[in-house]
């Protein structure tokens, strides 16, 4: 018999779920899956280690199963597979921890209520975030939570990579740059002594390339600057968020466009990025297979933004010693890592064709001053670690 821990990742309209066995000092995968439209046409997946479908339903359009309902089938369906195995702990992702949560932390209904605060911060996914362990609380008091945050990393940059030039009585309410895809970056930073001591050592830049995308400067292990700020809507272009943009473009939505709050919000952060300036898709894999101009034009936007912030990563850092490639573009788009790196030639990038084609995982050449590394990532796993420590400092 094993000890389980069960690793959530809620949304909106869907929950990702992994399991993981302690086995000895490692943690082994043994099943994952995700429900989604939750609210619309509710769908379970669920597959073991192997990748062979073990669970899969479908409800009818229009029912609505809603959270509560997905961790109750959620809960029914880990009983049956189980079998001798215990749930020992659940970990879960939560995008924000705001300054005050810099480390994991055992759940209790009083952190839950503290880290509300946090929603006008993150209103698209802190309050999706915190309902599964609200209903855990609820119905397993006795089962341990753990919350992994996403900003958590970034939490010890230099004050100045984490201020605006604003006044004080509105930085002094939170609005400073957080950073996220921190668990990403945690998991890359803690995995990249296997392929590069060097670099673990030195001057890195990761680029986190999927529908979210984002960029981050990793000096000796540690956040030192990323290109996401105080939402995870600033920086890269990415699937249907904006990314950078002049504040003075929002000021002209609402005084000459006369759109409101919510408006403005549904623009940048579903109907932009990608998707926006395409008018085809989010999805990167159909922008690089269409023939449209707009879908082109797009892919070459996503291509510069990235160089110009590689240049300014680059600066933070005082020089550059690697690139790390992961996320789903970062990982499958061939032709965006030869893109990048080819733009990067100026730093010391020598792209090695070949071993790009084959993914890597190094795809520069032996001679390249800059080491380029494709390198998957695992924030699952990255949460269930966090998760076995805090498990084994309260036995």
């Amino acid at each position: 018999m094993s000890d389980a821990i069960l690793v959530l990742n809620a949304g909106s309209s869907s929950i990702k779920f992994s399991l993981f066995l302690e086995r000895g000092e490692s943690l082994e995968p043994f099943l994952g899956g995700q429900l989604e439209g939750l609210y619309t046409a509710p769908r379970f997946k669920a597959r073991d280690a192997a990748g062979s479908v073990i669970g899969d339903k479908q409800w009818a359009p229009g029912e609505a199963l809603g959270h509560d309902g997905a961790i109750t089938h959620l809960s029914d369906f880990l009983r049956q597979h189980l079998g001798e195995h215990r749930l020992a702990a659940v970990g879960h992702r939560v995008v924000h921890g705001g300054v005050e949560y810099a480390a994991p932390v055992r759940l209790t209904t009083e952190i839950v209520n503290d880290l509300e605060q946090f929603i006008p911060l993150a209103p698209l996914h802190q309050p999706h975030n915190l309902t599964p362990i609200r209903l855990l609380l609820a119905n397993r008091p006795e089962l341990p939570q753990v919350a992994c945050f996403d900003t958590a990393f970034h939490r010890h940059q230099p004050e100045v990579a984490q201020a605006f030039a604003l006044p004080p009585e509105i930085t002094g309410r939170g609005v400073r740059r957080y950073g996220f895809h921190g668990l990403s970056y945690e998991y890359i930073a803690s995995v990249l002594p296997q392929f590069d001591s060097l670099a673990a050592q030195g001057r890195t830049v990761v680029l986190h390339l999927g529908n979210g995308a984002s960029m981050c400067a990793i000096q000796g292990g540690n956040s030192v600057s990323s290109t996401m700020g105080f939402t995870a809507v600033d920086g890269l272009p990415m699937g249907t968020r904006c990314g950078n943009l002049d504040p003075g473009v929002v000021l002209y939505l609402i005084d000459e466009l006369k759109m409101d709050t919510r408006a403005i919000e549904k623009l940048l952060y579903q109907q932009s990025g990608l998707l926006g300036v395409s008018g085809v898709s989010s999805d990167m894999r159909s922008l690089l297979d269409s023939s449209e101009p707009k879908a082109k034009f797009a892919v070459d936007l996503f291509v510069y933004r990235i160089g110009r912030e590689l240049g300014s990563l680059a600066a933070a850092l005082g020089g550059l010693d690697a690139l790390v490639f992961t996320g789903g573009i970062g990982e499958h788009a061939v032709p965006i890592r030869e893109r990048v790196c080819k733009a990067a030639a100026w730093l010391g990038v020598d792209l090695d064709s070949l071993a790009n084609a084959a993914a890597g995982p190094r795809i520069s050449t032996a001679g390249s001053r800059i080491s380029v590394w494709a390198i998957p990532t695992n924030e699952e796993l990255m949460i269930a670690r966090h998760t076995r420590s805090i498990l084994d400092s309260i036995h």
